[in-house]
Parts: structure tokens; C-alpha cells; sequence
């Protein structure tokens, strides 16, 4: 295949050129193909924090949810994903694993970069919408069956790091994934310690978290003296346009746009389970019953157009949702760029930022080339 005359997002920054591919992208050549018309060609996105979507959820524990999921990404240029569970019993964060363990990738759907376990080694007084009952102190062991479980596919993990063997676990586990602070009450100092034992990433940064204040920077300050990675939600009502623009001037290359979406993402407005807690979602706004505020019902693509309208140029945008994210779960040398030899995951978009077709491993999956 081999698409000519197109925008290609690439050292970030868009050159107008040729991109020929296989499976995986072979040269940058212009040659007999598909005239783009000056269309987008970027990297697929890659969401590293997303629990589910029209109904399913990586919690429930259903093997049939996966494909479903993986399918609803593709359609909205996700071409990669981590399958994101919560804080739920252990009977259904194994039932889990093994899905992913078991996951066969629909030839019309996302390809699965790995586990992100969000939980169970979370902050009470900071756990948001996650399930208090089933909360843990850190704990290696269980950590190790489930990655396990999931055949050895953990690439992410969120802890709080003021919780007591926290500091040990991330020695540990940094090894095997990257650990990510949040859900956490911890200040500058207890924060930037657990940067040195060896986490790399902030979870939904604002959200989970204490403030960043001028005597107090907490977790955010910490994470960018430390040159961590940070997840960003960016449906608007998760964190203010405004500090949207903030973040990306303070973490720059780092910043990594997440949906944090939940099984309401794709869905009308009603109510919801959330890891057996209700959700009442009003006007795309997902809540708890009390008013507090739980994941998202938006999605990447629509993250994307979001984001250029506050004012970040789609330069930084597109690198946040491809290279940091794929940096920052390990993958950067398979999937996130257009460079020769890597997946051909790649997405064509027009000027307004719609999706005309995506490509996984070289097939188009959705759209089509018109």
C-alpha cells in the first residue's frame, strides 16, 4: 500500500510526502498509490488508561467484552490500548487477566498493548469512584500472579505511594512495568521519593490527586522535576481547558492524553455500573450517586479535536496521543511513529480532524480511501 500527497506527522511536525507500507511502514517514497489530497497521515492513537465502553468494562470479567472494546477503539482511531481494570475483588481482576491472557484481536478492531492495573493499591481518602471495600496495601505478590495471570502483559500500574510497602513494591515492580503515582493523598517529598525508587508516570493528572500549589507542588510538582510521563483527561470536565493548556506547557514532550473512559463511553446519557457501584451520566458527565466524579464518556478522536480548540497545537497533540504514550508504557519501539519498520498503524484524517480510515499492521480497519 502506498499513500501519496499527504500531511505526515513525523520528528514532530507535518511534512508533506509519500508513506509506502506493509504490516509494517516500509519507505517514505512517492510511487503508484492513493493521492491523500494533502489529508492527515499520524500514528495510530495508543490509549494507555481506558476501563471500557458501549456496556463492557475490563472489571466485569467478560471475555466477550474484549473484542467488543477493541472494536470501538479502532472506530475512533485508537490503535492500541491498555485494558484498564479498577479496584475490584480478585476473583474478577483475574477473570481479567485471563481475557487479555486469552484476547484475539478481530481483524476490525485494536490491537491490545497490555494491562494497566488501576488499583488495588490506592488511597482511601483519594480513591474517587474506586471501590473502597476492595482497596489493598501494596502487595508484590499479588501483583506477580496477576501479571502472571495476564501472561506477563502489566505495563502499567497505578499505586499511591504514601501506603505503607509502597515504596518497596516500586522498587520491585519498575522492572516489570512502569509504575504510575495516583488515587494518592502524598506530598512533594513522599512523591519524589517514589520517583526514585523507580515509578515514571502520573495518572490522570489533577484528578486523584493534591492540588499544585506555590509552598505544596505534591505529586504534579514532583512529576515534573522528576521527568515523568503524565496522563491528561481531556473531555473538559475532568480538568479546565485552561490547566489543559498549563500542563502541556509544563510537561511539554511527556504529556500523554487518556480517555479514562467508562462502559458510558458510545452510550446515551442514564445510569451505569461502575465495578457494582451506580453511575448516573448526565449530559456525557459521569458521576456517583453523591456527586462524584467517575471516568469519562469520551474518547480519543473527539479528545483530539477538543484540545486543538483550547489552543494546543496539533503537533503536541498528536505526539501526546502516540509517542508519550507509547514511551511511557515501553512500546515506542514497535508502535507510536511513522518510522520505517515499525506497525503500520496509522490514521488518515481531514481538516477538520474527522477519521477517513485507519490502519492496523498495514489493513484498513476503518473507513475508507474515497
Amino acid at each position: 500500500m502506498r499513500i501519496n500527497n499527504a500531511k505526515l506527522y513525523r520528528n514532530g511536525g507535518f511534512q508533506t510526502g509519500s508513506i509506502g507500507f506493509t504490516d509494517v511502514i516500509s519507505d517514505f517514497r512517492e510511487g503508484s498509490g492513493w493521492d491523500a489530497q494533502g489529508a492527515y497521515i499520524v500514528p495510530g492513537f495508543i490509549d494507555v488508561h481506558t476501563h471500557g465502553a458501549v456496556g463492557e468494562d475490563a472489571s466485569d470479567g467478560r471475555a466477550e467484552a474484549v473484542p467488543v472494546l477493541s472494536r470501538y477503539y479502532a472506530s475512533h482511531g485508537v490503535t492500541s490500548f491498555c485494558f484498564t481494570t479498577m479496584t475490584v475483588d480478585e476473583a474478577h481482576l483475574f477473570a481479567a487477566m485471563d481475557n487479555i491472557k486469552n484476547f484475539e484481536r478481530p481483524a476490525d478492531g485494536a490491537k491490545c498493548a497490555g494491562v494497566h492495573l488501576e488499583g488495588p493499591f490506592l488511597s482511601y481518602a483519594k480513591r474517587g469512584a474506586q471501590a473502597p471495600e476492595n482497596l489493598r496495601r501494596p502487595d508484590f505478590d499479588l501483583f506477580t500472579r496477576l501479571n502472571e495471570a495476564s501472561g506477563g502483559q502489566a505495563r502499567l500500574i497505578t499505586i499511591a505511594p504514601e501506603e505503607p510497602g509502597a515504596m518497596e513494591f516500586i522498587r520491585r515492580a519498575s522492572p516489570i512495568c512502569t509504575v504510575s503515582l495516583g488515587h494518592t493523598t502524598a506530598d512533594y517529598d513522599t512523591a519524589m521519593a517514589a520517583f526514585q525508587a523507580g515509578a515514571s508516570h502520573a495518572t490522570h493528572l489533577f484528578n486523584g490527586m493534591p492540588p499544585l500549589l506555590h509552598r505544596e507542588p505534591g505529586v504534579i510538582g514532583a512529576a515534573l522535576m522528576a521527568g515523568a510521563t503524565a496522563e491528561l483527561i481531556c473531555d473538559g470536565l475532568h480538568v479546565h481547558p485552561a490547566a489543559i493548556i498549563a500542563a502541556r506547557k509544563m510537561f511539554g514532550e511527556k504529556l500523554c492524553i487518556i480517555s479514562d473512559s467508562l462502559r458510558c463511553a458510545g452510550m446515551p446519557d442514564g445510569e451505569y455500573d461502575l465495578a457494582g457501584h451506580p453511575i448516573v451520566v448526565k449530559n456525557g458527565k459521569a458521576t456517583l450517586l453523591d456527586g462524584t466524579l467517575a471516568g469519562s464518556s469520551t474518547n480519543l478522536l473527539d479528545e483530539l479535536r477538543n484540545v486543538v480548540s483550547y489552543g494546543m497545537p496539533l503537533e503536541s497533540a498528536i505526539r501526546a496521543l502516540t509517542e508519550a504514550p507509547a514511551r511511557a508504557i515501553r512500546c515506542f519501539d514497535t508502535i507510536g511513529s511513522l518510522d520505517e519498520g515499525k506497525s503500520a498503524d496509522l490514521l488518515v484524517l481531514d481538516e477538520e480532524l474527522n477519521l477517513r480510515a485507519a490502519f492496523i499492521n498495514g489493513r484498513l480497519v476503518n473507513g475508507a480511501l474515497t
